[in-house]
């Protein structure tokens, strides 16, 4: 049955309700990456009363907000508006879900829009790189895919594909969450009664091939650098550490990554640590961009580095900037509701207790340098590397790295 939370934050003037729906890009079968993300396109472009003209039209006749997103693990879909009007909107949820109109015509669109989106985030070097780290690191696992799939898989997806996934998809085992206490069985109608049992999560991850190292060429006069590797869970016990050593790497202007390369070397465009939140094994990953001029020693600075998180533990005051900052964040991530929700509804999807977020910040303290070496060798003792710039760079970069790892 759905599950059903009411967050007793302060009071707003506005109201929020967020469906997190377990299975998104994960439950894409192999010859159809993308096709979650059509269909959950498709559901908010009408339903049973409401065309995509009518549908669009009165929610901002209320001016009210209706969101969709497809992420590796799920599907949130949220709709917020003022408290006044909340009731009139908050039915459309089941609508959508249950009852879109799911219009051939509107496929087409949404079939279009992705392959224009998928050609577009191929022309951005850094989606690029990030995709060839994904490949090396995840294999075949459902992680290693963009959620918006490929274009050999969308451009053969059929109007007959997606309702057939749509069926699917209304087995999956889903979550409400709402800042309004008025959420109950009776507003979301029969919805509960329709929810059948959970599905299972995202397959199990075998890596098909131990190659570290991926390249791609561009021609421009920047060379893009990711390194890293998989680790662990949301629900894990290192989330914890390996959120405090981000920190150290990657928050603020005393952050070593920010001092390292632009304080000290003024050398790089971008840089910062990619570590997202997931049910299964989460990526964690340094990437930087730099010129063509200044590609091997930046990446001769990068290894440096890397190495000595391998070989030392962080000094008492780094660790204690990296604490301070990591409960900063955290602060600061609970100042917006739309996020409160999202992220809650999300950790529920997980199996985590949502009041789980105070017991982390309680635990920041307990975290030891030693702690932190212990995952760094766990997980980036053998990481993955994936380039993307001038060929004789990456060619040379190649080498340095077949020799040092």
């Amino acid at each position: 049955m759905l599950k059903r939370y009411f967050l007793n934050h302060k009071k707003r003037n506005f109201s929020t309700a967020s469906i997190w729906i377990k299975g998104g890009s994960d439950m894409d079968s192999i010859s159809k990456k993308g096709i979650n993300k059509i269909l959950c396109s498709l559901l908010t472009r009408g339903c049973e009363g409401f065309d995509n003209f009518l549908l669009s039209e009165y929610i901002e006749s209320y001016g009210a907000e209706l969101n969709q997103e497809v992420y590796e693990d799920g599907i949130s879909i949220s709709i917020k508006s003022i408290n006044e009007h909340f009731s009139k909107l908050l039915p459309l949820l089941e609508l959508i879900i249950y009852e879109p109109i799911l219009s051939k015509i509107e496929f087409q669109k949404v079939k279009k829009s992705s392959i224009d989106l998928i050609k577009k985030d191929k022309e951005n070097p850094f989606s690029t790189c990030f995709e060839k780290w994904r490949k090396i690191v995840y294999s075949s696992h459902p992680y290693a895919f963009n959620t918006i799939g490929n274009t050999n898989d969308v451009s053969k997806i059929s109007y007959e594909d997606v309702l057939c996934e749509f069926k699917n998809f209304k087995s999956r085992a889903m979550y409400i969450i709402s800042n309004n206490s008025k959420i109950n069985g009776a507003d979301l109608g029969n919805l509960n009664q329709k929810i059948l049992k959970e599905k299972s999560g995202p397959r199990s991850n075998a890596l098909g091939t131990m190659n570290r190292f991926a390249s791609i060429e561009n021609y421009s006069n920047q060379v893009i650098i990711m390194i890293g590797n998989q680790t662990c869970s949301r629900k894990n016990s290192e989330y914890l550490p390996l959120k405090v050593l981000e920190s150290y790497l990657s928050y603020g202007m005393s952050a070593a990554l920010f001092k390292l390369f632009r304080e000290k070397n003024g050398i790089t465009y971008d840089l910062g640590v990619y570590n997202p939140v997931r049910s299964g094994n989460a990526p964690f990953l340094v990437y930087l961009s730099v010129s063509n001029k200044k590609a091997l020693f930046a990446f001769e600075l990068l290894t440096s580095l890397w190495k000595n998180l391998l070989l030392n533990p962080l000094f008492d005051d780094e660790l204690y900037l990296a604490k301070e900052k990591l409960k900063g964040s955290f602060l600061l991530g609970n100042q917006c509701l739309d996020e409160i929700l999202q992220r809650k509804v999300q950790l529920v999807s997980f199996g985590i207790i949502p009041t789980s977020e105070i017991n982390l910040y309680s635990k920041i303290n307990e975290i030891s340098s030693l702690d932190i070496l212990k995952l760094t060798n766990k997980y980036f003792s053998k990481p993955f590397l994936s380039v993307s710039g001038n060929k004789k760079i990456c060619s040379e970069i190649n080498n340095f790295w077949n020799k040092n790892f």
